[in-house]
Parts: C-alpha cells; sequence; structure tokens
C-alpha cells in the first residue's frame, strides 16, 4: 500500500512538473511576472469560449459606426488556432432595426479581472480608412466610478487613417484625452498590419510599461498622489474589439467598400 501511494505521488508530481514546463512562456519582459494565471490559445473552433469571454452588444461608444452583435459567427469566431473579430458591411437586423456596419467586441468583464501582472497578446490587426482594432482595459468599477475615474490601459490602438502608426496609451480621471491631458506614445512601424505582433503591459504597483514585439516603447509611473491620477491598484478586464468609425477611428472619413476587415488574434496570456 505504501509503494503504490508513493508511485501515486510521484505520478502526480511528474504531472504537474511537466504542465509547468509545458505552460508557455512570457516572449519578452522583465522577467518579473512568469506564473501563467489566464490564457486563450483559441484552439477551439467556433463561437469564443463563453466561460472567458462575454460580448458588448448594440453601439457603445465614441460615435462608432458598427453595432456589436453576441455570439455571431459572421463577426467573431474561432478557426485554425485565430479568433477573427470581423468589421462587415452588412444588413444585420436586430430589434427591429437593421444595422449596415457589424462587429464584435470582446470582454472578460463579469468572468476574469486582474490586478498587477503581464498581459501578452499577439494579434494581426486590418487597417483602412476608419478601421480602429484595439487591445485594452477598464477598471471593473466602471458602473460606479466611471470613465475615466475607472481607469484606461490601452496595450494597443491603432487608426487606419494613420496607417504606419500604432499607439499606446493611458487614461485616467486627472490624465485623459477628453481634457487634453493624456499620456501615451506613438511609434512609426512600417505597415504594421501585414503581420501578426505581439502586444504586452507589465503591470507593477508602482508604473505600467508597454511593449512592441519585446521592445519597450513607454512607461506611466504611479505619481502617488490618489486614484485621480493611479487607479491602477483595482481590477481590470479586458477587452478585444474592432470598431469602425467614431471620434478618432473616423476623423479622417472611412471606406465603406474596404469592407470587411479582420482583426486576427493568436492567443492573451496573463502572467503574475
Amino acid at each position: 500500500m505504501q509503494m503504490k501511494s508513493l508511485l501515486f505521488l510521484a505520478v502526480c508530481v511528474l504531472t504537474i512538473q511537466v504542465a509547468i514546463a509545458q505552460s508557455p512562456a512570457p516572449s519578452t519582459g522583465s522577467g518579473k511576472f512568469t506564473r501563467l494565471v489566464w490564457a486563450d490559445e483559441f484552439n477551439t473552433p467556433g463561437l469564443p469560449d463563453t466561460t472567458k469571454w462575454n460580448f458588448e452588444q448594440g453601439y457603445i461608444r465614441n460615435r462608432e459606426m458598427q453595432y456589436y452583435t453576441r455570439a455571431r459567427r459572421e463577426n467573431a469566431v474561432v478557426a485554425n488556432g485565430v479568433l477573427t473579430i470581423t468589421a462587415t458591411k452588412d444588413s444585420f437586423v436586430e430589434n427591429g432595426k437593421v444595422h449596415p456596419v457589424t462587429s464584435a467586441s470582446l470582454v472578460t468583464k463579469g468572468k476574469q479581472a486582474w490586478t498587477y501582472g503581464r498581459i501578452e497578446v499577439r494579434a494581426k490587426i486590418p487597417s483602412s480608412l476608419g478601421t480602429w482594432p484595439a487591445i485594452w482595459t477598464l477598471g471593473t468599477n466602471i458602473g460606479r466610478v466611471g470613465w475615466p475615474a475607472c481607469g484606461e490601459i490601452d496595450i494597443l490602438e491603432h487608426v487606419g487613417y494613420m496607417p504606419d502608426t500604432v499607439h499606446f496609451n493611458v487614461h485616467t480621471k486627472k490624465y485623459n484625452h477628453a481634457v487634453h491631458t493624456g499620456k501615451g506614445t506613438k511609434l512609426g512601424y512600417p505597415a504594421p498590419y501585414t503581420d501578426f505582433h505581439t502586444y504586452s503591459i507589465e503591470w507593477f504597483a508602482d508604473h505600467i510599461d508597454w511593449y512592441f514585439d519585446g521592445r519597450k516603447v513607454f512607461t506611466y509611473a504611479n505619481e502617488n498622489e490618489g486614484v485621480e491620477s493611479w487607479p491602477f491598484d483595482a481590477p481590470q478586464y479586458l477587452i478585444l474589439n474592432l470598431a469602425f468609425g467614431g471620434a478618432w477611428g473616423g476623423s479622417r472619413g472611412v471606406d465603406i467598400a474596404s469592407l470587411p476587415q479582420r482583426f486576427m488574434i493568436d492567443y492573451v496570456r496573463v502572467y503574475q
């Protein structure tokens, strides 16, 4: 009996060691966050995993043209190991109304949120006049304190009228674009939409670092002046969305004829 128990224990230890060894390590970064706590590798074909993702639905923000649909394969589907979010010219009818442009916005709100850690996403962005793909987070307390007091971390933004530029921003009550105090940076990069790239943040108690393909491109520091400039000691949930038009994406016009446009996500990994 004792020998069987020892054998069982050895098998369990070996299984755990193999699982740890097989967990993908962060591609780059400080090396401070190495424990994989959440991931979606998009290996199961069909609709996105409802244990991990919710859908925003409707016309949500920024006067954007697209209607976000819920659990509709034409706008969000997993195939060949990739999640594809598609913005398309449409005639989708819901609640008695025709919606001429549809897309999808996936959120971990209500499923999972994090405080501190590394969020890493490998993705291929679209680019045409009007596209506005984003990988970003919002504070889970947004329903209580509103935006921007909840905090927003833009891991990636891209607008089609600036095809060779990627953007990395942060929004707080003190620092945000609405009052012309926004904090962030933009990086010139030739045709970033032609291939997959890795977009990451490392979020510490005293600062947040942004990475593009392993290169640190921006740091936002905690000024230790309270939540108006640093609301980031509280959980944030993740958003993957493809907008079309709107206050920023459509500020130079849109090209409806360019649709459909596809935002492809290879994986999402969170380390702590």
